[in-house]
């Protein structure tokens, strides 16, 4: 089971009350909420191996030079000179490094690679893996690891963990028209405002899914392009064919990396706490209460 950190605790944040505090009174809805996502799904799902994926760069540079509008929008607009950062709610982002030490007490393996994304990460331990795959996200960004074939899922939260929509290759076809692997190319014809993608002007997510239907992928569509006899209206053809600059890089930028230099990290699913004294330390100081000692008695079963 690979989690995609960032986009749980973002949720566990806007879905826990910000009074879920510290004995201090510092909020940690985020921790806590993250917590009981993880004894949810440790729980419902029972995982032998478990990896908390991380954003060592949440804007890669390396996509960021191909098309620069890459989630340019999420940039805080003030901020000292040095690498972008991300706009985070100023409750949550002190809370990052306490779930960061809580992990790393529990003994939950956490990565993060310098350069890449928390998906990055999640696609390069997919491509390792010898047997089923579960992903935990809240980014559709990930439908394109879906492969029946390699047990590959993906659990996108409908409302906490508790109710997940469980994404394989029939769902996919039957919402998107797609496989995982035609997924990518509809992202990019489609665009995505949230990732900062431009996408090809005009061709929405039904005319995408009905070009990769004809042509069978981005390279089929684009060899149609130069085909007079070629099905496409002649707007499709023009707006396609110039589109060819983005078209040629936004690939790289779309497609998740599985090729990262992965650390070497235990994943089995942590039976008892990598280090007792320093998570009660952390129950202590942050009032961690029930969210942990629940995950705790889940983690021992």
């Amino acid at each position: 089971m690979l989690l995609d950190t960032a986009s749980l605790y973002f949720r566990a944040y806007f879905g826990v009350p910000d009074s879920v505090r510290a004995p201090d009174g510092t909020p940690v809805n985020a921790v806590r909420g993250l917590l009981d996502f993880v004894d949810r799904l440790v729980r419902d799902h029972r995982p032998d191996e478990l990896v908390a994926c991380m954003d060592a760069d949440w804007r890669p540079r390396w996509r960021v030079d191909l098309i620069p509008s890459y989630k340019a929008h999420r940039v805080a607009e003030e901020r000292a000179a040095g690498p972008d950062e991300e706009e985070v709610p100023d409750t949550l982002s002190p809370q990052v490094p306490v779930i960061e030490a809580v992990l790393d007490a529990l003994g939950v393996a956490r990565v993060g690679v310098a350069g890449y994304e928390a998906d990055d990460v999640i696609g390069t331990f997919t491509a390792r893996a010898k047997g089923p795959v579960d992903i935990v996200t809240g980014d559709r960004d990930l439908y394109q690891l879906v492969d029946d074939g390699r047990g590959v899922r993906v659990l996108y939260p409908l409302k906490g963990v508790g109710t997940l929509q469980l994404t394989d290759e029939s769902w996919l076809r039957g919402k998107y028209g797609v496989d995982g692997r035609g997924y990518a190319d509809l992202a990019l014809l489609r665009g995505d405002p949230s990732d900062g993608l431009p996408g090809v002007p005009g061709i929405g997510e039904k005319t995408a899914a009905k070009l990769l239907a004809e042509f069978g992928d981005l390279a089929g569509i684009m060899a149609a392009v130069d085909d007079p006899s070629a099905r496409l209206t002649p707007s499709q053809r023009r707006r396609l064919d110039e589109s060819r600059p983005y078209v040629e890089v936004a690939p790289t930028v779309v497609r998740v990396a599985s090729d990262v230099p992965l650390p070497e990290v235990a994943t089995a699913v942590p039976r008892a706490p990598r280090d007792a004294a320093a998570l009660d330390g952390l129950a202590a100081r942050w009032g961690l209460g029930g969210s942990l000692r629940r995950l705790l008695t889940t983690l021992a079963e």
